[in-house]
């Protein structure tokens, strides 16, 4: 409890932190997004932004609520089409009358997954897809921010990950690849915009996280499960890795580039926990080889 009341003083005592800033958020749904936390809390640190989602998100989604708590505009725009990147940058820079100082990649999506194929029987086409919107579609807004010299020095671009990227975790399917490929284009595009523009380019690694394209995942109910025990400090919530986001945009962070921030408890650096290991001990009953 008294950890929990720290916590809480620390985070009301960090204010302003994105105070003058404007910032783009690609990727809310609904409040289970994290990119819907992340607006919310760069609001609260005194950002103004602009939301965007394709057309078929926004229509089935809640992201006018978003808008209208954080006193936003909506632009749709599917991350897939160079077209509607360009506008959307050119409205954003048209709308704030000035550059943009930070943006938040936060799609994925896999046909693979949705449909329950086999990552051994993958349907190519659907692989496809899953690249280009869930890592590609991340190269398309930097390279669209970079030729419009959109982006002000010392700006800030972070798309979130996870650490399906190095590990293999069953279920998890193409996203895996798309993960990897992200977190390429991050270090990648990372060198030029810093080299050339001082522009930040990060990954941020989430620990599972209920949102609704995560819980699309089979299995995902375990997955959460095992990783809040794996991890020492426990799996990170939407909130905290907002946090994280804030503080990768503000000004604090402004020699951490082309990096792969973990936010996930620790669990990245384990092997086993011994809260995993007595759970482990409470079955033994013959598991599948699979």
């Amino acid at each position: 409890m008294t950890l929990f009341k720290n916590q809480l003083t620390i985070r009301n005592m960090v204010t302003n932190l994105l105070e003058g800033k404007k910032g783009i958020i690609f990727g809310a749904l609904n409040d289970k997004s994290i990119a819907w936390h992340v607006a919310e809390k760069a609001h609260a640190q005194g950002a103004r932004l602009v939301l965007t989602n394709a057309p078929v998100a926004v229509r089935m989604g809640t992201i006018g609520e978003l808008a209208d708590k954080t006193g936003s505009i909506v632009i749709t725009a599917d991350a897939t089409s160079m077209k509607d990147l360009e506008e959307l940058f050119a409205k954003s820079l048209e709308h704030f009358q000035g550059k943009i100082d930070f943006v938040l990649h936060s799609i994925g999506m896999s046909p693979n997954v949705r449909k329950g194929i086999p990552y051994a029987e993958t349907n190519y086409e659907n692989m496809l897809k899953t690249l280009d919107i869930s890592a590609l579609s991340f190269h398309r807004i930097l390279q669209t921010a970079y030729k419009l010299d959109a982006i002000t020095e010392w700006g800030s671009v972070v798309a979130l990950t996870y650490v399906a990227a190095q590990r293999t975790l069953a279920g998890y399917n193409d996203m895996g690849d798309a993960k990897a490929l992200l977190e390429s284009i991050a270090r990648s595009f990372g060198y030029i915009y810093g080299k050339e523009k001082h522009v930040r380019v990060n990954t941020v690694s989430q620990s599972p996280t209920a949102t609704t394209a995560g819980s699309g995942i089979a299995g995902f109910d375990s997955l959460v499960d095992f990783s809040d025990r794996m991890s020492p400090l426990g799996n990170a919530d939407a909130a905290d890795c907002a946090d994280v986001c804030i503080t990768l945009f503000s000004d604090l962070t402004k020699k951490i580039t082309m990096q792969n921030i973990f936010n996930d408890g620790g669990f990245s650096s384990m092997g086993m926990s011994q809260r995993a290991i007595e759970q482990y001990r409470k079955s033994f009953e013959e598991c599948p080889d699979k």
